[in-house]
């Protein structure tokens, strides 16, 4: 289908953060033309179409997920997971927009480095990709990246790069992180913060032989509030990646209640995401899975607490989006310990069937935590609603399907899901990028 045909999903459930009705849409040129409610008949002038998509029943449309975190191991690590195979495990997942970290090899340390993988995203035209670019060279934590390169017209007219981060690490000098939130904030870039910081009161639980689910919770929180005192001083953006404690969501909390705004990069602002896997499971399914190896996972899975807090921050605001941090492994990776689980495939099932039909959240939050707000976050403002002139990136998911998880449907290249045998409600049935039909499930 080319970006000049005319494509009309009819008949569906509409949701997204602030629509809730029934009602069609019409696409052309990449673009939603135009928004109908139930029953309004399609202008003559709109025909004729080249496609026409029945909905009805449990069938809904919502936007396209945005993803603020995930690994896409390219270039490097073709093993583990491929451009391709990546970007097609998100639009099965109903992704439209991704953002995937730096720690690749080489390290994506350079805007040059960026743009090239942006390019060859584009090429394939399945989503858009948002390369993160390193705090440091080699993210070897001492000298930073040649970020400044970034300011220029042709990133303030398309930018490619729209998150920093050095992801798995956290900057040892609290001078050089300061100095990185100044000069991202003089781009207007948010920091995405891993927050897992060593210590004094981590050594010691360590020397005392505690497990990693007691220091690294020590790390989480001490990093947590290190980040944001540096943020307040270089008054940027900090976004706080995969938050697992209750400790580290009450302190955002408590940090958020005290802004005048939260919503601008002219000031410092704070925002913060939670994982699926974070939000589904407990330290007890890392225990079952091996908890250092399948079911290991940085930070790692907690207690009943810090999950019901997770939620609760979904629900009032202190947690503003859904990341996947997909990260996709060998099974002999896994083996060796190494951290993280694959996630684009499921994370739309998950939040349907915990928080959704839990009555947690409504769709409608659920989409805006999915799409919209990762959106703003990101300064897409194109995309991630249904409303006239916006992207025509959209998903058709039946609320009620019935799957059950089996990484070796996936096509993502790794099969390392803490989901496996999981019995899920709701499935991508389609997804749509730029008025083309990138996805439809078999």
């Amino acid at each position: 289908m080319s970006l000049s045909q005319r494509l009309l999903l009819q008949d569906f459930h509409l949701v997204d953060e602030t629509t809730d009705m029934p009602g069609s849409v019409l696409i052309q040129g990449g673009l939603i033309l135009d928004v109908f409610p139930q029953g309004t008949r399609l202008p003559e002038t709109q025909l004729p179409l080249d496609r026409t998509i029945h909905g009805g029943g449990t069938l809904v449309l919502m936007p396209a997920l945005v993803d603020l975190h995930a690994h896409f191991r390219d270039p490097g690590y073709p093993e583990k997971e491929t451009l391709e195979s990546a970007s097609l495990a998100a639009v099965a997942g109903g992704y439209g927009t991704v953002v995937c970290m730096a720690n690749t090899n080489p390290v994506i340390d350079t805007p040059a480095a960026a743009l090239a993988l942006k390019n060859r995203s584009n090429a394939l035209g399945l989503i858009d990709l948002y390369p993160v670019l390193a705090l440091t060279r080699g993210m070897e934590g001492e000298t930073l990246s040649d970020m400044s390169l970034l300011k220029g017209p042709a990133q303030e007219t398309e930018p490619w790069v729209r998150l920093l981060s050095e992801d798995g690490k956290d900057l040892g000098s609290d001078e050089l992180l300061f100095r990185a939130f100044k000069e991202a904030r003089s781009l207007e870039i948010p920091v995405s913060c891993h927050c897992d910081a060593e210590g004094p009161e981590v050594e010691a639980a360590k020397a005392a032989g505690n497990p990693r689910e007691l220091w690294s919770r020590i790390a989480e929180n001490r990093a947590t509030q290190r980040v944001i005192e540096l943020g307040k001083q270089a008054q940027g953006h900090v976004h706080i990646a995969h938050v697992s404690t209750k400790e580290a969501v009450e302190l955002i909390r408590t940090v958020k209640t005290s802004l005048p705004g939260n919503t601008a990069l002219g000031g410092f602002t704070l925002t913060a995401e939670a994982t699926p896997h974070h939000l589904y499971l407990t330290q007890e399914t890392a225990h079952t899975l091996g908890a250092e190896t399948w079911g290991r996972v940085n930070p790692p899975l907690r207690t009943e607490a810090d999950r019901q807090a997770l939620i609760e921050g979904l629900m009032d605001g202190t947690i503003d989006a859904i990341a996947t941090d997909h990260a996709p492994h060998t099974a002999a990776d896994k083996l060796r310990g190494l951290p993280g689980f694959t996630g684009l495939e499921t994370s739309l099932a998950l939040g349907l069937t915990e928080l959704v039909q839990q009555d947690r959240l409504t769709l409608s939050r659920l989409s805006a935590l999915m799409s919209a707000a990762p959106a703003r976050i990101l300064r897409l403002t194109d995309r991630g609603r249904i409303a006239p002139q916006l992207r025509g990136d959209l998903i058709v998911v039946d609320t009620e399907a019935i799957w059950q998880v089996n990484p070796k449907l996936f096509k993502s290249r790794g099969k390392n899901s803490p989901f496996t045998g999981l019995v899920c409600t709701g499935k991508v049935l389609m997804t749509i990028h730029q008025g083309r039909i990138v996805f439809e499930s078999p």
